[in-house]
């Protein structure tokens, strides 16, 4: 089972991907509604039905799907029968065009039992084209849905996913507006500091983060604010692509675990959810990661080299809350609505989080949550 992606990278780099569809009989694109009417995704379905004799279209996918969103999917396909499935969207089209890869094989396991951990086993031809830079998902062998019953997400994880084609393509990320620009810039940035920080880091997923960062400290501010400056969005895709390989050999800890609960009761989009976090989780984090939050400050564009590591380590917090505020995302919890009495089950649902809290640098009590939490409440303070 071949697990290594090829990457193909640079504006107009699917302006010919014939090669890529020779043999291919039948395709499925899946993206959602807004996407599918960006000039450079109706060229590649123009493409796709050159050389594909059956292409089938889903254009559904919401911005947070369920299980019930990705049994609808299914439900809704003219054929499992295909050959190639292309993904072309924000993280949420990606996890589910990962899906699609693995349910639309002979003899698969159901959608139920991979929910229950069994592990898919083999996937048809997949290519991944990410349209925002923030959750690296063409990266990662996970595909995370929302389980409304339950009020959480979860993880679907398995190598086995990953694509064996990404395409990281400038000029379908201009039409992101400035927010979501943002917030998923964040997202990327979380991955990176995460892994780098987490308990399970290792060379590999050092390496990935470490170049990403520079990448991200160097060009999200200008693709947020220069949406057609095709190099900061390029520098901006490969930053999110190397927080997502970055997940595929570490994992992320503290701000995704706290972020779950928001996203799965509230449906705080997943990148604000990790941008309000952001400086809070890390500013608890610190003092088991100095030496690598310094190794991080240094890459910032006016980094002062000259501070020692301690120094450094507070001032990539304060860079962090500065970057938030100047990205204009939300920076508590009040600002959205959401209210102290809130805590206990933010506290409980956080904890639950196992997975990711075990890879935290440093011990992590209900009262430390519930601490982090608390400065969400800013005219709530104990």
């Amino acid at each position: 089972m071949n697990i290594n992606s090829t990457v193909i990278s640079g504006f107009q780099a699917l302006n010919d991907i014939s090669y890529l569809l020779k043999g291919k009989a039948s395709a499925l694109l899946v993206t959602d509604k807004n996407i599918e009417t960006i000039p450079a995704v109706q060229a590649l379905i123009a493409q796709l039905k050159q050389h594909v004799a059956r292409v089938s279209v889903i254009n559904s996918v919401p911005p947070e799907p369920s299980q019930h969103d990705v049994a609808a999917v299914l439900a809704a396909l003219p054929t499992r029968d295909v050959d190639l499935v292309i993904g072309v969207g924000g993280g949420s089209v990606l996890d589910v065009a990962k899906l699609l890869s693995v349910l639309c094989v002979n003899n698969a396991p159901s959608l139920e039992a991979l929910l229950a951990g069994e592990k898919p086993t083999a996937r048809t031809t997949s290519l991944l084209i990410p349209t925002t830079a923030g959750t690296g998902s063409e990266a990662t062998p996970n595909a995370i849905l929302a389980i409304p019953e339950r009020e959480t997400k979860v993880g679907i994880i398995s190598p086995v996913m990953l694509p064996d084609f990404v395409a990281l393509v400038p000029e379908l990320t201009t039409s992101m507006p400035p927010h979501i620009a943002s917030s998923t810039g964040i997202d990327a940035l979380c991955h990176l500091i995460e892994c780098f920080t987490a308990t399970v880091s290792n060379p590999v997923s050092d390496n990935y983060a470490l170049i990403g960062l520079k990448k991200l400290f160097a060009s999200l501010e200008t693709a947020v604010a220069e949406p057609h400056n095709l190099q900061a969005r390029l520098d901006m895709l490969w930053a999110s692509y190397y927080g997502g390989a970055a997940i595929a050999h570490a994992g992320t800890h503290l701000v995704h675990a706290m972020s779950y609960p928001l996203g799965g009761k509230y449906h705080l989009p997943h990148g604000v959810a990790n941008a309000i976090l952001l400086a809070p989780c890390m500013a608890f984090v610190r003092p088991a990661a100095v030496d690598k939050f310094a190794q991080a400050y240094d890459l910032l564009p006016d980094a002062d080299t000259s501070l020692d590591n301690e120094s450094k380590s507070h001032a990539l917090v304060a860079w962090f809350t500065a970057l938030v505020k100047r990205l204009k995302l939300p920076a508590s919890l009040e600002e959205l609505g959401i209210g102290p009495d809130h805590l206990p089950y933010l506290v409980e649902a956080a904890l639950d989080v196992q997975r990711l809290m075990k890879n935290v640098p440093a011990a992590v009590s209900a009262n430390d949550v519930r601490d982090v939490y608390l400065t969400l409440f800013p005219s709530h303070q104990e």
